[in-house]
């Protein structure tokens, strides 16, 4: 006898106990189509063909398919449910993860006011994000910080995070994008259409019961009509109890989009603070900054013409510095204006706007000897991950374009992901050689193809 029929003993009583307990159409949707593939202990381990349907089973049917296991009595205690094309469980009874429907973003504990370079550019909005920070709820409410890509609007509304979270602990902070907050509420309308009712009363009762409200990237709402409702009386439950909102954005409200007018002027209600390029003695100040979190000695003559011709983002200018280190570690010599200037002459030379998703995508596939598909899927292997994380980071390095559109060339991957990807490997190439070689390597090969 096979492994699978094996399997396929073992759960046949249990699916016929929820033939008989579950609505038809229910059985028929998501149960029929649930295939044994494993025993783990005690638990036998499901799969199902998409994240969707495992989301469903998990927060509606979860109890149903635990008392049919009991019921069978055929040694089997629980189960896992994995997804069709991912390595790693959806869900596991010792993963108290998957037990709730929210997980927080996570806010980066070096993102602080100190770690803040402020400048003639962003004096004003960083002044307003630590008065905000210092008195939640009683001035500039709303606060609402725009400015391009890469100026340090997330910088700072993670700052204000950390300050509360450590000067006020007894207030509620939460802090998501707008992305994740138009996921959850899209999947809490789904699924609270099932036997879960209560999934949109909880969606709305977290984002409402907390002392400070911290959103990025409100752009997004461009739009989304049922999202900007939601998001009007979550923001008037808000105020009504002067509970502090802050939001980041590309644009000023009026430039977003089919934004509905009672939005709009609830995000002008409060105040408005664009955060401005900076200018070449504040970007001199960041790459001081910046050297010194990395324990790099950079002489002044270098600083400046890092400084120059840098563009008008931090990113890009962190991305010059550490071409420029990493040129020092390789040649094991100090940093010198001649090393420097060799270091980036390709960076200074090259235009990157002809680089495409592709052509990255197909170059780190070349360096590793993977195909697109395994690079682009779900596994979670190491030999994989870390190939995907270096992959994103480059995409934001080199080409001009929203994380979102990044998100979608990774194959569907959302705008938190492609953040933590982004930020993992700027850490690693600091502190590993062989990941900024690896990576310092890919590039090249980016740009002379």
């Amino acid at each position: 006898m096979s492994e699978n029929s094996q399997y396929e003993i073992l759960w046949k009583p249990i699916r016929e106990n929820l033939e008989q307990t579950l609505a038809h159409i229910t059985f028929t949707t998501y149960i029929s189509g649930l295939v044994p593939v494993d025993v783990d202990g005690t638990r036998i381990v499901l799969k199902t063909e998409t994240e969707f349907f495992a989301k469903t089973i998990v927060h509606q049917l979860k109890d149903k398919i635990k008392a049919a296991i009991a019921k069978a009595d055929t040694g089997i205690t629980d189960f896992v449910l994995m997804v069709a094309g991912s390595d790693e469980p959806y869900y596991r009874p010792d993963n108290e993860e998957f037990d709730d429907d929210y997980t927080p973003v996570a806010v980066d504990p070096r993102f602080t006011f100190e770690s803040f370079v402020a400048g003639k550019s962003n004096e004003f909005v960083f002044a307003a994000a630590q008065s905000v920070a210092k008195n939640p709820g009683a001035n500039f409410n709303p606060l609402y910080i725009y400015g391009a890509s890469g100026l340090g609007k997330t910088h700072l509304l993670q700052s204000i995070a950390n300050y509360i979270n450590l000067h006020k602990p007894s207030l509620r902070v939460l802090y998501t994008t707008c992305e994740k907050f138009i996921n959850e509420l899209i999947d809490s309308i789904y699924l609270s259409k099932g036997n879960n009712r209560d999934l949109l009363a909880r969606f709305r009762s977290r984002y409402r019961n907390v002392d400070v409200l911290l959103i990025d990237d409100v752009q997004f709402l461009a739009k989304k009509q049922a999202v900007q409702e939601e998001l009007f009386h979550t923001f008037n439950a808000l105020q009504a109890e002067k509970k502090q909102v802050v939001l980041t954005s590309d644009v000023p409200p009026k430039e977003i989009a089919t934004l509905e007018e009672r939005l709009r002027t609830r995000f002008e209600g409060g105040l408005i603070a664009d955060i401005q390029p900076p200018d070449t003695e504040t970007k001199i100040a960041i790459l001081k900054q910046k050297a010194f979190e990395r324990k790099a000695v950079i002489p002044a003559d270098v600083l400046e013409f890092l400084a120059r011709d840098s563009g008008t983002d931090v990113r890009t200018l962190e991305g010059r510095l550490t071409k420029v280190v990493f040129a020092g570690k390789l040649h094991e010599q100090p940093v010198t204006m001649e090393l420097a200037m060799t270091a980036l002459r390709e960076a200074v030379s090259e235009e990157h706007e002809t680089v495409t998703s592709d052509k990255i995508i197909g170059s780190v596939c070349s360096f590793y000897k993977i195909g697109k598909e395994n690079l682009l899927g779900k596994s979670k292997k190491k030999e994989l991950v870390q190939p995907r994380q270096i992959c994103a980071y480059l995409m934001c390095e080199i080409m001009n374009i929203p994380l979102v559109s990044i998100g979608e060339a990774m194959g569907g991957r959302d705008h938190t992901t492609i953040i933590h990807s982004r930020e993992k490997i700027s850490n690693l190439v600091k502190v590993n050689d062989r990941i900024a070689k690896e990576v310092e390597d890919i590039r090249n090969m980016i740009l002379k193809q």
